[in-house]
């Protein structure tokens, strides 16, 4: 089993993905899918998926937050927005699935092309705007899934809802998906919604994170609430946000989303002005995202609930961010450039561990 996941391995980056890449990244994203889907439905499909990409080890397993992790590998939100694919992708190695960024009411996002493949720096740039089918259409999905992963819900606003209004996104969306999700991320830190990240100063924050958490505290059985921030948040910027953790007793923090620095890119100046704005993941993240880990760690405490995400591209990079203090990783970026083996491999290296 183990050659045949590394003849595939091999198969996807020499083969399949200088083909998927000849292609526009939105369009391949949307064809992925329907092939997933259409696959999944054959007979036995999904179990094949299963032994060949998930890995069971005790040492894998984490706990966190009340809730039980078959491993700590998680898949990012973004990449299956409107819960599509829920039940296929839990065939192929993850721990859990982070559906959203979800909103209120439907929206289409930002103009295309906004999705951009940056190959020599083994990175994206993408300025989607949070387009989704809205949050009850993802609903009527998860109703019907029958995987028992953990899925995560990832929370926004439209963009058409002004700051002082934003409260009331997310109080829709936490009483809908409520039900049918594990946890929640409250998402302020995207690039790509106009004035989305001003949610991230001081008080518009605290008063946003204390109202999503008595929102949970008033239900039967509370979920865990955490925060997904940026990695371009300033040392200061950093303090105000541990400090509102820790008084809006939030359950948890990810770090980090997608950044809107350039610095370091191999690609061209030339082309990357060509692509304009956007948010960028992917290796050139790395760093950047495990300093931020690291600090939150050194100021939140050894116990304090933190999911690493940001440049993850290797076995090695999953393990760094885990020594810089994660408890859990996601992974995006890595997953499109190294293919569905890429969950195998980082598991078998926290196994050797």
């Amino acid at each position: 089993m183990t050659y045949c996941v590394t003849f595939g391995a091999t198969m996807y980056q020499l083969i399949i993905r200088p083909i998927l890449f000849l292609f526009d990244p939105e369009k391949i994203h949307h064809f992925t899918f329907s092939f997933l889907k259409l696959f999944g439905s054959f007979p036995f499909a999904k179990n094949l998926l299963s032994a060949f990409y998930s890995s069971d080890h005790p040492k894998l397993e984490r706990e966190l937050f009340g809730i039980k992790f078959k491993n700590p590998i998680g898949l990012a939100a973004g990449f299956d927005k409107d819960a599509k694919l829920i039940d296929e992708l839990a065939c192929l190695g993850f721990g859990f699935i982070e559906i959203g960024t979800l909103t209120p009411k439907p929206q289409a996002g930002n103009d295309k092309p906004r999705l951009f493949r940056l190959p020599d720096d083994q990175a994206l740039i993408n300025r989607m705007g949070f387009n989704n089918q809205g949050v009850l259409t993802a609903v009527e999905r998860l109703k019907k899934r029958k995987s028992k992963i953990i899925v995560g819900g990832n929370i926004g606003k439209n963009k058409t809802t002004p700051n002082d209004k934003a409260v009331d996104d997310y109080n829709y969306c936490f009483e809908a998906l409520y039900p049918y999700v594990d946890y929640f991320v409250v998402n302020v830190s995207s690039p790509n919604t106009p004035g989305l990240r001003e949610l991230q100063e001081k008080e518009p924050l605290k008063n946003l994170m204390q109202h999503v958490k008595n929102l949970s505290a008033l239900k039967e059985k509370p979920k865990p609430i955490l925060l997904k921030i940026s990695p371009d948040l300033s040392t200061s910027q950093l303090d105000d946000i541990i400090e509102i953790l820790l008084q809006t007793k939030t359950d948890g923090v990810i770090a980090t989303n997608t950044t809107i620095s350039r610095e370091g890119l191999v690609t061209s100046t030339e082309a990357i002005s060509k692509i304009g704005n956007g948010g960028l993941s992917g290796k050139p993240m790395a760093k950047k995202s495990t300093v931020v880990i690291s600090y939150l760690r050194s100021k939140l405490g050894k116990n304090y609930p933190i999911i690493g995400v940001g440049g993850i591209m290797s076995a090695e990079e999953a393990l760094e961010k885990i020594n810089a203090g994660a408890d859990l990783i996601q992974v995006y970026t890595g997953f499109i450039y190294e293919g569905p083996s890429f969950m195998k491999h980082i598991c078998k290296k926290l196994i050797l561990k």
